[in-house]
């Protein structure tokens, strides 16, 4: 973990020098508001919607520039809580440890992007790790990071295996299906929604486990949208203008998949048509569920998680179940 602290203050340090020299300037009336976005990563199709309501006008509508930006991952909590970006991406157990210990930020999570957690293991199709149990004696990819190692040992555990008999390589995987094909690896941790689509899109057969099936708990909210929480105290309406239009963007992609995939593409055509077609077509029903408003953060499913990270003494200092999230702008 102190390692990838000090990488990340590095990437930190690097784009602030970028950053720094930008001043705050009055807009005129008429003018839009300049704001910064910071995804988590590269561009995938849990951010359909942001480059949806860009290409639609929707921030225009709403007096609004969005300009997003790509760090090293981790470091949107840093950016958001230290106001050099607006808002950004963001996942609940990266932002308890943001929210926690004698360094934490001022950053609070304003919309769920994905109603659950669709994380989980993949592996080769037959190697037996289509449960928990199946981890023992596999080499698995890990990031070696104490929330990580926690969720493993405890869906072992209650599968009846022990995560010690685990084989652990550091994960330097880029592409996780050719890790898996060339027996580099036998089992790694996925986003299923773009991983896990890959697999199928290039026919490569895979074992697949998600960890909320396996205990609730894991139920948490990844990824959601985030924002510093003195814009959320000065400028509300900024936050509920950038919020309306974020989740007009994705309910467009909810109801156009298609389309959508392609306004994703022109923002990066790297990412392989076929791929962002089928991910798209699966996020459809992953955005939201029947009933729920997009972006709404059940309360218990969120505080079950982090009561958890308390109990397990994961965290500098324990957090309020309540702490780091408010349903204010979600309609």
């Amino acid at each position: 973990m102190k390692n990838k602290l000090i990488i990340l203050l590095l990437v930190f340090t690097i784009i602030l020098s970028g950053c720094g020299s930008k001043g705050k300037t009055e807009e005129k009336p008429g003018e839009l508001k300049d704001i910064t976005f910071v995804l988590d990563w590269t561009p995938n199709t849990n951010h359909t919607g942001i480059y949806v309501a860009i290409e639609k006008g929707y921030y225009e509508e709403a007096g609004l520039k969005v300009n997003v930006v790509q760090p090293a991952e981790g470091s949107a909590e840093s950016l958001v809580g230290t106001d050099y970006a607006q808002f950004g991406i963001s996942f609940q157990d990266y932002l308890a440890h943001a929210i926690s210990g004698n360094s934490k930020m001022p950053v609070v999570a304003i919309a769920a992007i994905l109603q659950h957690n669709h994380s989980g293991i993949l592996s080769r199709k037959g190697d037996g790790i289509d449960r928990p149990l199946g981890l023992e004696g596999k080499t698995y990819a890990t990031w070696d990071l104490p929330v990580e190692h926690k969720i493993l040992e405890t869906v072992m555990a209650e599968d009846g295996g022990d995560f010690e008999k685990v084989v652990k390589i550091p994960s330097t995987v880029l592409d996780e299906i050719t890790a898996l094909d060339s027996k580099e690896i036998d089992a790694v941790w996925v986003y299923y929604g773009w991983a896990g689509i890959a697999a199928e899109v290039r026919d490569f057969e895979t074992d697949y486990f998600e960890f909320r099936d396996i205990d609730s708990t894991f139920d948490y909210y990844s990824p959601i949208l985030i924002t510093n929480e003195k814009l959320v105290e000065e400028d509300p309406e900024l936050v509920q203008a950038f919020v309306d239009a974020t989740k007009k963007g994705y309910e467009f992609a909810i109801e156009n998949p298609e389309e959508s995939g392609k306004i994703l593409l022109s923002a990066d055509d790297a990412l392989g048509e076929e791929l962002v077609k089928a991910s798209q077509e699966w996020m459809t029903d992953k955005y939201t569920d029947e009933g729920v408003a997009w972006g709404y953060i059940d309360p218990e499913r969120w505080g079950r998680f982090y009561k958890w990270l308390n109990d397990e003494e994961l965290l500098e200092g324990d957090i309020s179940p309540e702490a780091g999230f408010t349903n204010e702008f979600i309609k």
